[in-house]
C-alpha cells in the first residue's frame, strides 16, 4: 500500500483555529507499512474527554468550533483525522480502503492516545465507524452523541439524495472537495472555508479516501459489512450508558436514523433529544457552537464511570 502525506503548508492560513496536529502511527490490518494518523486535543488532560470523529469528505477542521465550545467549558476535546483525509497519511488507490480497515485504523488510534471512559461523538462515517467501536468495546465509553449519521446494513436503500451524491463522486474527473461539502451545509459556505477543505487534496491522486467511502457504504443485504453492522446493531441493543441523538434540522440524509437510533437504545431512552435549528448535514459547520453547547451539558450529566 502506497501511501501519500500532505505538505504541511497546505494547511498554513486556515480560518479559525485548530489546535496543533499530535501524530500516532497506527498498524495496518492487512500488514502493511504503520500508518500516521493526525489528532488535535484542546482542554485540560485530566478533564473528561469527547472524541470526534469526522466523515465524507471532511477533516478535523470541521470540529473546530465545536473543539472550542467543549474545550471551554473545561473539558478535553479530541479529534481525529481519518486515513486518506485530513493530516494523515492518504493511500494511493481507492481498493486500499475498506470498511474493515477503518474500523481497525481508528480502534488503533483510540489505543494509542490511550482514551477510556471519554463521550464518542461521530457524524457520517464517525458513526458509522464510531459506533462499531462502541459495540465492540462498550465499556470503554462513558456516553454517545450521534448527530447525523448512522449504521447502514443494506437491508433498507439509501435515500435518492444520497444516491445522487455516489454518483457525483464516482463521476467526477476532477473531485472538488470544498464543493461537495458546501452542498451539504444550510447556511452557506465561505471560500476560505471551502479551501480549508481543499487543503488536505493537493491533486486527484490524493483523493482516494474521499472517492472510496461511498463505494464502503453498505447498500446490498449481501454486502460484506452488513454481518458486523447487524452485530453492532444488537450490541447497541444492549448499550444502557447514556446515548444522545443531536441531529440537524435539515439533512435529508441521515434524518430518518434520529429516531431509529433513539428507539433501538436503551440508554437513549428518557432522554430530551435536540434538533439542531438551520443546521444541515455538515451540522458542526452550520452550528458548531450550539452543537458544542449540546455535547458539554450532556458530559456534565453523565455519572461517573469506574
Amino acid at each position: 500500500m502506497d501511501l501519500l502525506r500532505t505538505p504541511d503548508d497546505r494547511f498554513e492560513d486556515l480560518p479559525g483555529s485548530l489546535p496543533a496536529p499530535r501524530w500516532v502511527h497506527v498498524d495496518d490490518p492487512d500488514g502493511g507499512d504503520p500508518i500516521r494518523v493526525a489528532t488535535y486535543a484542546a482542554g485540560p488532560e485530566d478533564a473528561p474527554a469527547v472524541l470526534m470523529l469526522h466523515g465524507e469528505p471532511t477533516w478535523s477542521f470541521l470540529y473546530r468550533h465545536v473543539i472550542d465550545a467543549v474545550a471551554g467549558a473545561g473539558l478535553r476535546a479530541v479529534a481525529i483525522d481519518m486515513v486518506g483525509f485530513g493530516r494523515s497519511d492518504k493511500p494511493t488507490r481507492i481498493a486500499d480502503h475498506s470498511y474493515a480497515r477503518h474500523v481497525a485504523w481508528m480502534t488503533g488510534a483510540v489505543d494509542a492516545l490511550g482514551l477510556r471512559d471519554a463521550v464518542l461523538l461521530g457524524q457520517d462515517w464517525g458513526g458509522l465507524i464510531g459506533l462499531r467501536l462502541v459495540a465492540a468495546e462498550p465499556q470503554r465509553w462513558a456516553g454517545v452523541v450521534a448527530a447525523n449519521t448512522g449504521l447502514p446494513t443494506g437491508d433498507v436503500d439509501m435515500p435518492a439524495v444520497w444516491w445522487r451524491f455516489r454518483q457525483a463522486v464516482e463521476k467526477a474527473e476532477q473531485l472538488d472537495v470544498g464543493r461537495l461539502v458546501a452542498s451539504g451545509c444550510a447556511r452557506g459556505l465561505g471560500a476560505p472555508e471551502r479551501a480549508a477543505y481543499d487543503a488536505p487534496f493537493p491533486d486527484e491522486s490524493s483523493k482516494a479516501g474521499p472517492r472510496a467511502m461511498p463505494l464502503l457504504v453498505p447498500t446490498r443485504p449481501d454486502d460484506p459489512e452488513n454481518g458486523p453492522n447487524r452485530a453492532a446493531w444488537e450490541a447497541l441493543g444492549r448499550y444502557e450508558r447514556p446515548f444522545l441523538v443531536a441531529f440537524g434540522d435539515s439533512d435529508p440524509i441521515t434524518a430518518p436514523m434520529a429516531s431509529v437510533l433513539r428507539d433501538h437504545v436503551p440508554g437513549a431512552a428518557g432522554r430530551d433529544h435536540p434538533v439542531i435549528a438551520d443546521a444541515g448535514h455538515f451540522l458542526q459547520e452550520d452550528a458548531g457552537d450550539a452543537l458544542g453547547r449540546v455535547v458539554a451539558e450532556f458530559v456534565a450529566s453523565l455519572p461517573t464511570h469506574g
